[in-house]
Parts: structure tokens; C-alpha cells; sequence
């Protein structure tokens, strides 16, 4: 029996040799080629790359042998790259499309597929219900990946990082940067960022030093993901070198991670919080602001103060990426470290999210920990949190109905309101609330709480947990 291949938020992934085979890489991309085809019948270009996992260049080539024979020219760029360079790729190049070999943040055993549309946005759901509609009908027909007496299109080749380090140049004050004589640690954790930022602020004079910048399909052994955990080495080298701040990004570095001068990790929430307020204050942007439904209130507090429309989004940066193309928001993020800012590529940027964090430490001259206290000051104290939860499958079928039910309260706490953006949101009347999302691709239980103290925040964590089980 054939694996269903199934795009999620970010894509389709899976384990090497398990489900993430040959063959079923060629279905998927069958199924790519088959649905961009239908859209553009002559002259489709689509751009290929991918990120530094195993066997990467391999699946390359398989992607652009397969497009050149349904008639699309495949644009392929030989070293790995950003995810958001490739999103602006292929809005300069006015390619159909974008695919992506990457797993992202995903551990060393997973490569997966992303595929961006024409204006860099990553594939919504409307979409790859089509790519995947199209692999089915190839799947029945016995299609194989050439078989359809289109003409093979010659591949070309194409350098993204130029032109994305332009864009940034255009975007980051890096000569404030530089006068502020700022000293910046940078680790691509062996990811598809290595000589990206670190370039771009040595070129400009910005003294920086970095970690794990070489090549290893294993990223140390562990997921390249920027979190406090993972960011050891990061903090030594800064400790070592006087840094006055450190950042990071994960495998395809569409993802953040930021470190204090005195050590500290910033949760990407107050991350995201700090630059919406950075850039109302710096650039006068009161355009709109968006956060997914399990990312942190305090971003609600400072649009209300600052007179600012909020957008609530499903998570998933897609729905994101919509409002930047629309030009209504000056910057949207999730709480699993994605952002992007008006004007910019409709996708996950952590590149971006580095080196404006770098520009507004060296522009308020006040390190990351004073800045935060001093907006909490201002707007109220906001703690997040997220765990994950596995379920048997008979706790999962009766959570699930009960995530359908519309409760009063929870733990003794009154529900002010519920919220049914993506999963279940229960909103109460001291400003604290959970969110509940099922994952689609594993018997997990995402449990979102967030309260206006520590204390607080695990009796809410408690009180969280013990309505899934009982």
C-alpha cells in the first residue's frame, strides 16, 4: 500500500528511508509538477532548492529531472539557502513556484518537502489539497514521472543569496549597528544560514564571531532548533568574546533564537512583542500587527495602547504571510519563532529576526533583559508556555469530543470567552487563558497557557493538564 503523503503547516515530512523514500519523494514532486502544469501549461519556471540535510543534492536533481519533463524549467540553486531567500527568490524571478527540500527544525533523521507559490508564501491549504489530489490521480493511473510527451526543459541555475542579502541591507540599519560599536555571536546551528547574516554585519564592520558554522548533516546530533537548551556553545563563545547579544536559526532558518548579553533566552514570544513595539517607535508603522491564536497576549496590550488593529490568525505562518501581501500589518509571529515584517517575503524569517533584534539593542543602547522589563512596566506582565502531551487513543477520541463541548469554567476559574480560531481557546477574566491544539500528525495534545504571574502560570499549567485526563 502507497504512504499517504500529506502536507501539514510547513510541508510534507517524514523519516529518511522510512517514509521519506526515493519513491515517494517522486510522487510527491510528481504531484508538484502535475498541479503547477495545470496552472501554467507553457513557460512555468520553478525554483529548487533546499536546506543542508542528507542526501539533499540527490533529491535536488530528482526534482529538476522531474519538472523538465512536464515542461517546467526547473531554476536550481546549487548550495543550501534560507527558506526566506528562496521566498524571495521567486518573487524577483516571477518563478510559479518554490521547492524546498528541507525538514526545518526537525531532528537529523527527517527531510521533508515545502512548496512555496509564486509570491513566496508557503502553500495554502486549497493548494496542497490540489498537489495532493494530483498525486493520487498519478498514484491510480500508474503515471510514471516523465510519462506525459511533454518536451524535457533544460535547468538553470540560480544564486539566491545576493539578492536576499541586498533586500536586508535595505531593511536593517546596519550602520547604527556598527556605531554602536555592538559585538554580535551568530550560530546557523550547521543550518542553511552559515555565512548569511554574519556576512552581511562583516561587511558592514559589525564585529562578529560565530559557532557551527561548517557543514554536518547530523547538526551535532540533535534537532537545529534555537532553543535555550541547544544554545550552549552559542553562550560560551559569547561569554568569550564580550558579546553584547546572540542569535541563532534553525535548520532552514525560516526560525529564531535570541540570547542576552548577560545570558538570558528570550522566549520568541517577547521577542516578537519587542520588535512590534521597536518598529511602531522606529519606523512609525501602525499598519496592523498579527500573531497566530497561541502566541502571547502582550501583543494584544501593546496594539490596544498603541491604537493598532490585532489580527488573530490560525497557526500555520501561511495565514500570516497573507496580511504582510496585503500590506495590513507591520509584523506577525507565532510563538515557535516565525516572524516577518511589512514589506518583506510572506514567510518565516529568522535571519531577519536576528539582525533587527541586533539594530534595536544598538539603537535603544539598552540591553534585551531592560528592554522586556521595561515594556512589561508599561503594558502589565504576561508568562507563556507551551507543552506537549501524548495520548492513548482512547484519551484522545474522548478529549477530542470534549474539545467540541463549550465549558463554563476550568479548575474553579470562569471562562470569559471562548475562541475557536485553530483548536480551543478559553479566554478568563483575569487575562490568563489556554489554548488546546491536536496535533494532525501524531497522538499529541498541544497545551498553550498563559498567566499574568510565575506563580500563576503553573497552578494555570495544572489546572491545564487535568482537563485533558480526567
Amino acid at each position: 500500500m502507497l504512504t499517504q503523503i500529506k502536507f501539514g503547516t510547513s510541508g510534507w515530512r517524514a523519516v529518511i528511508a522510512e517514509e521519506f523514500t526515493f519513491a515517494n519523494v517522486r510522487r510527491a514532486i510528481t504531484g508538484i509538477a502535475r498541479y503547477v502544469a495545470a496552472q501554467k501549461p507553457q513557460g512555468a519556471h520553478v525554483v529548487v532548492g533546499r536546506d543542508p540535510r542528507f542526501l539533499g543534492e540527490t533529491f535536488c536533481a530528482m526534482a529538476t529531472e522531474i519538472l523538465s519533463a512536464h515542461g517546467i524549467t526547473p531554476l536550481e540553486v546549487a548550495e543550501p539557502a534560507p527558506t526566506p531567500a528562496f521566498a524571495y527568490a521567486v518573487v524577483q524571478t516571477q518563478s510559479d513556484g518554490v521547492i524546498n527540500f528541507t525538514a526545518s527544525h526537525n531532528p537529523p533523521e527527517y527531510n521533508g518537502i515545502k512548496f512555496s507559490t509564486s509570491d513566496g508564501c508557503p502553500a495554502l491549504p486549497e493548494v496542497t489539497k490540489k498537489i495532493e489530489a494530483e498525486i493520487d490521480a498519478a498514484d491510480r493511473a500508474g503515471v510514471a514521472s516523465g510519462a506525459n510527451g511533454k518536451t524535457g526543459m533544460k535547468k538553470e541555475s540560480l544564486d539566491v543569496k545576493a539578492a536576499y542579502l541586498q533586500r536586508l541591507r535595505e531593511i536593517v540599519d546596519l550602520d547604527v549597528i556598527r556605531k554602536a560599536n555592538l559585538r554580535v555571536c551568530f550560530d546557523p546551528m550547521w543550518g542553511a544560514a552559515r555565512e548569511y547574516p554574519d556576512h552581511l554585519l562583516r561587511d558592514a564592520g559589525v564585529n562578529v564571531a560565530t559557532v557551527h558554522d561548517y557543514r554536518d548533516v547530523l547538526f551535532g546530533g540533535h534537532a537545529p532548533e534555537p532553543d535555550d537548551h541547544l544554545l550552549e556553545d552559542l553562550g560560551e563563545q559569547m561569554r568569550s568574546t564580550g558579546a553584547h547579544i546572540g542569535i541563532a536559526t534553525d535548520g532552514d532558518a525560516d526560525r529564531f533564537g535570541i540570547v542576552d548579553g548577560n545570558g538570558t533566552f528570550l522566549q520568541p514570544n517577547y521577542i516578537i512583542a519587542l520588535l512590534f513595539d521597536y518598529l511602531v517607535e522606529s519606523r512609525g508603522w501602525t499598519n496592523g500587527v498579527a500573531k497566530s491564536v497561541a502566541t502571547t497576549n502582550l501583543i494584544n496590550a501593546i496594539a490596544n495602547a498603541r491604537d493598532v488593529e490585532l489580527h488573530e490568525t490560525p497557526v500555520g505562518f501561511k495565514y500570516i504571510g497573507e496580511l504582510i501581501m496585503q500590506d495590513k500589518i507591520a509584523i506577525g509571529g507565532e510563538e515557535s519563532a516565525g516572524l516577518s515584517i511589512r514589506h518583506h517575503v510572506p514567510e518565516k524569517d529568522g535571519v531577519l529576526a536576528g539582525l533587527l533584534c541586533c539594530e534595536m539593542v544598538a539603537r535603544r543602547g539598552k540591553s534585551l533583559t531592560d528592554q522586556l522589563k521595561e515594556l512589561c512596566n508599561q503594558f502589565g506582565s504576561y508568562y507563556p508556555k507551551r507543552e506537549n502531551f501524548r495520548l492513548t487513543p482512547e484519551v484522545k477520541a474522548k478529549f477530542t469530543e470534549k474539545l467540541k463541548s463549550d465549558p463554563q469554567e476550568l479548575g474553579g476559574r470562569r471562562i470569559g470567552q471562548i475562541v475557536r480560531t485553530d483548536g480551543l481557546k478559553l479566554l478568563f477574566d483575569d487575562g490568563s487563558w489556554v489554548c488546546y491544539r491536536l496535533s494532525g500528525t501524531e497522538p499529541v495534545v498541544r497545551v498553550y497557557s498563559e498567566a499574568r504571574s510565575e506563580g500563576d502560570l503553573e497552578k494555570l499549567s495544572m489546572i491545564a493538564k487535568q482537563w485533558i485526563f480526567d
